[in-house]
């Protein structure tokens, strides 16, 4: 029997290593990655969280908050492709490596937290707090949303959870 009519299973799937060797052969995996700061080997998350808020204060520069809502907006949309693409890619639904709905759920709350270092510390804080316990609903919706909009979509909430508890702050 040659190899084409064998009835042996395939061989299971290798996973895919994250490396940056990966993330450049794709601009989805360049974009999910967080242009590389998603590989930082230790907590990635918390490394494209401060990758966004450097990314914040440069382009804060050139960008009034109606420029900032067209770039969250598109950078969400982007972010469902790019996120859904990559994780197909690896394989895994919701990799570590895969930040880029860390950046995009971070700039929305810089974009409405007052500019001062401690209040964008604060938020900071808050918003990695939510992202990592993920408080209802936010651990429903991470369990049940496996493609490109889940990944973005618990990072969105733990946004809104950040903003809700700077409202009050304020308050």
């Amino acid at each position: 029997m040659d190899s084409t009519t064998s009835r042996e299973p395939l061989p299971a799937r290798l996973p895919v290593r994250a490396d940056a060797r990966f993330m450049r052969q794709r601009l989805s995996r360049l974009i999910a990655f967080g242009f590389g700061s998603g590989l930082a080997p230790h907590a990635p998350g918390t490394v494209g969280t401060l990758w966004a808020w450097l990314a914040f204060v440069v382009l804060d520069r050139w960008l009034d908050p109606a420029g900032w809502a067209l770039l969250i907006a598109a950078g969400f949309l982007v972010g469902v492709w790019a996120c859904g693409r990559t994780a197909r890619d690896l394989g895994v639904p919701d990799h570590g490596a895969i930040v880029w709905d860390e950046i995009v759920a971070f700039w929305l709350v810089l974009l409405f937290v007052p500019g001062s270092f401690g209040a964008q510390l604060g938020a900071f804080v808050a918003f990695r707090f939510f992202d990592i316990v993920k408080p209802p609903p936010i651990r429903y919706f991470d369990a049940r949303l496996k493609n490109g909009f889940g990944v973005m979509f618990d990072d969105l909430l733990a946004a809104l959870y950040t903003l809700l508890l700077a409202a009050l702050w304020y308050r």
